[in-house]
């Protein structure tokens, strides 16, 4: 079962939250401000925290930079759940390291999907949260890869055939370009002498 961190300090949210996370099967850990649930956070690292911006002692981004900063808790996912709503203070939540943000009101409905959504990519990505933080005391593999080397032999570099074609010109000569015969024709009058005949 996932456990979930609440920072919220009005009460009613805090309950309501509360009483629809543990009717989704979560775990909850609740706080009304920001330095409990920080020192909550760092003692038992929880798989998510929700967290409200504007909050006594400690605000919502600043318990979120501080889990950010450490090691044990810096994995952990954060949702920012606030009545703040321009784009300023959106950019100003996911700077601070938040991996969602919702604006109150909210939907319940809408509200758990998104919960569940935040957790199913922290689980798709590995280890939960709370998992991540407990120090590894088994003896680390320390047996080398496998590093043989690649075939480093020469590729076939032979060069394709680079003789030049056949370059011979066909056969260039010119066909018969001699003249037709243009001598001038017999132009020589005909005989035009009158038979010999009786006048």
């Amino acid at each position: 079962m996932a456990t979930v961190l609440l920072a919220e300090d009005d009460a009613d949210i805090r309950f309501l939250v509360t009483l629809k996370l543990t009717q989704a099967g979560y775990q909850v850990r609740g706080f009304g401000d920001g330095l409990s649930a920080a020192a909550d956070a760092r003692e038992h690292p929880p798989d998510l925290a929700i967290l409200d911006t504007m909050m006594p002692g400690m605000s919502g981004l600043e318990v979120c930079r501080e889990l950010r900063k450490e090691p044990a808790t810096a994995k952990i996912p954060v949702i920012i759940l606030t009545a703040l709503a321009h784009e300023a203070d959106i950019t100003a939540g996911l700077a601070a390291g938040a991996d969602e943000y919702i604006v109150k009101p909210f939907s319940t409905r809408d509200f758990t999907t998104r919960v569940s959504a935040v957790l199913a990519r922290v689980q798709a990505n590995g280890a939960r949260p709370s998992e991540l933080a407990q120090p590894n005391l088994t003896e680390p593999n320390l047996t080398p890869p496998n590093l043989t080397p690649p075939n480093l032999t020469e590729p076939n570099l032979t060069p394709p055939n680079l003789t030049e074609p056949n370059l011979t010109p066909p056969n260039l000569t010119p066909p018969n370009l001699t003249p037709p015969n243009l001598t001038e024709p017999n132009l020589t009058p005909p005989n035009l002498t009158p038979p010999n005949g009786g006048d």
